[in-house]
């Protein structure tokens, strides 16, 4: 996109952020939801479309003009934050090895807002890759799937899901399958998961499959690629997106602890003249600063290679951890009124903790970071021994 129209792309972002979406946060928390009208306010801003290209309906951004739109949302709710982040997402996965029907009944019905499709990998009693356990068996044109999914992000309200599983008796990625579900499919019961800490407008849902039904025109690429669509086509640039969403929350909450601390007096002095105060402000910005420029750096190696395994998880990893310190100091700069319900600070405090998750802990990063650096041969050194 063009400098001047990306600018003005921009300041509709901001509006948007600054002005309406404070209305639609209040709205949220009453309710405990995000009512179809919200996303259909979203789609006819444009904002759902935003990184799909321009041949599948989409805006056509590149993926670091994405991001830098995306750190502007993440300063609003995180429920809105996060129907735009998905839905700038999941596209990639029903693309990368969609055939030419499926292009048309699902990657651009989906950038068209026509149907809601839901990402479908984490189970109750697995993790997040070669270990699922959700199975399925072909008999003629149809799969049969059995297991459970859980945590799954507008699994209450999605149209479709797209699911990921393993061929019976396979083991690794080899077997491993990916599958786009209706709702509808019988013997597919879709409960609704408890109110989560935080992000209280989005919904998650638990699914149980009893040999459903699936036909083999909803298999997305062939048997065995199942694990490269939900990592190459939505995991890896979504941990990426996730860490610019950590960068995002924790400019608002730095904002947000400056204005505090100039307003707040105590012992006849604002805050921010305490050497303290100050000193905790220059390391929330030097961490933020440094999250930013990593999840960039991560952005960029993705958007040439398509390929960035350890970068994106390194990226999520530190701005992840970068956020809970960040919304850590920001809420003890606002002192006990920060804590209690109605203070912008204390939801995002409560909507920080859920980037600890999405799209994988902690745990699973550095599981990532160093398969995906000690994979390769040392390089050679004068002391090398062989």
């Amino acid at each position: 996109m063009h400098s001047a129209d990306y600018e003005q792309l921009s300041q509709q972002v901001r509006h948007f952020v600054f002005h309406r979406a404070p209305e639609l946060a209040r709205d949220i928390e009453d309710l405990g939801t995000c009512g179809p009208e919200i996303w259909q306010e979203l789609r006819q801003e444009g904002f759902l479309r935003l990184a799909a290209p321009q041949e599948y309906g989409g805006i056509g951004l590149d993926f670091i003009q994405y991001l830098q739109l995306l750190e502007l949302f993440s300063q609003m709710h995180g429920s809105l934050r996060m129907i735009v982040h998905v839905n700038n997402g999941i596209w990639r996965a029903l693309a990368r090895r969609a055939t030419k029907e499926q292009v048309e009944r699902f990657v651009r019905a989906q950038v068209a807002g026509d149907i809601v499709v839901a990402f479908t990998l984490t189970e109750p009693n697995a993790g997040t890759g070669t270990d699922i356990q959700t199975t399925c068996y072909k008999d003629g044109n149809t799969y049969y799937v059995s297991g459970e999914k859980w945590l799954i992000t507008f699994g209450d309200t999605a149209d479709w899901y797209l699911l990921f599983a393993r061929l019976a008796k396979s083991q690794g990625d080899h077997g491993t399958i990916a599958l786009m579900v209706p709702r509808n499919t019988p013997r597919l019961i879709v409960e609704p998961m408890p109110p989560a800490m935080g992000l209280r407008g989005t919904g998650h849902a638990h699914l149980i499959l009893n040999d459903c039904p699936v036909d083999v025109s909803c298999r997305l690429g062939e048997e065995g690629e199942g694990l490269d669509i939900a990592f190459q086509g939505f995991l890896e640039p979504s941990r990426i997106g996730i860490a610019m969403t950590c960068v995002g929350l924790a400019q608002r909450a730095w904002d947000l602890a400056v204005a505090r601390a100039h307003e707040r007096v105590t012992f006849g002095k604002p805050l921010i003249s305490r050497p303290v105060i100050r000193e905790w402000l220059a390391d929330m910005a030097t961490d933020i600063t440094a999250a930013r420029q990593l999840t960039l750096y991560a952005a960029k190696k993705w958007q040439t290679h398509h390929h960035a395994p350890a970068e994106s998880s390194m990226a999520k990893l530190f701005g992840s951890q970068m956020l809970q310190r960040v919304t850590d100091l920001a809420l003890q700069i606002h002192g006990g009124g920060g804590y209690f319900q109605g203070s912008e600070i204390e939801r995002i405090y409560r909507d920080a903790r859920a980037q600890r998750f999405e799209e994988g802990t902690a745990e699973i990063q550095k599981v990532t970071i160093a398969k995906a650096l000690l994979s390769s041969p040392l390089p050679a050194t004068e002391n090398a021994k062989p």
